[in-house]
């Protein structure tokens, strides 16, 4: 513990030891929320090719580990588009086990993701966010950097009613002042 009385979080890259966690933390935001547009969670063995994928491209992945040893949470930045013209470009994810959501540890992975999509010379990320009604992670990317590009309005249906995404920017490094390495 801290002397705030919160949990001291470790930010680091994920490991194949996390996928569990990391599966579980998923697979009850997939179940019942609505941050996931995805219907079903899941399993280790997909979630385990999901991070292999990004972490052999280059793409951070990165896990919140508490004091106690336990996954508090994980993010990642993943290829926005499959295109070449977009290699520069990545989109955001986040997700912080239901236990220790309100801790900061958000934000602390946030910000750890976008330093280290920085120094893996990628150029903007992309934040699309499942339901405008998630105020949470609409404020902490915008008390990270991010703008507001828009809302696409009922695009997705789950859990019986229609969902918005909300879509935000945000530059890294020297964004579009010169071509991508």
């Amino acid at each position: 513990m801290t002397m705030t009385g919160k949990p001291s979080i470790l930010i680091r890259a994920a490991t194949i030891g996390d996928l569990p966690a990391i599966t579980a933390i998923y697979g009850a935001a997939v179940q019942a929320g609505t941050s996931s547009f995805e219907l079903e969670p899941p399993s280790l063995e997909e979630m385990t090719r999901r991070h292999a994928v990004l972490a052999g491209g280059g793409h951070p992945y990165l896990v919140a580990v508490s004091d106690a040893g336990a996954v508090a949470g994980y993010a990642y930045a993943g290829p926005y588009r499959p295109r070449p013209a977009y290699a520069a470009t990545v989109e955001d994810s986040i997700y912080i086990a239901a236990e220790a959501r309100g801790c900061g540890i958000g934000r602390q992975l946030l910000v750890a993701l976008i330093g280290a999509a920085t120094d893996a010379g990628f150029r903007q990320m992309i934040a699309v966010i499942g339901d405008s009604a998630n105020k949470a992670s609409v404020a902490l990317h915008l008390g990270l950097g991010f703008r507001l590009v828009g809302t696409f309005a009922d695009v997705g249906f789950k859990h019986g009613r229609w969902l918005d995404t909300v879509l935000m920017q945000r530059v890294l490094g020297s964004g579009a002042e010169t071509p991508p390495a």
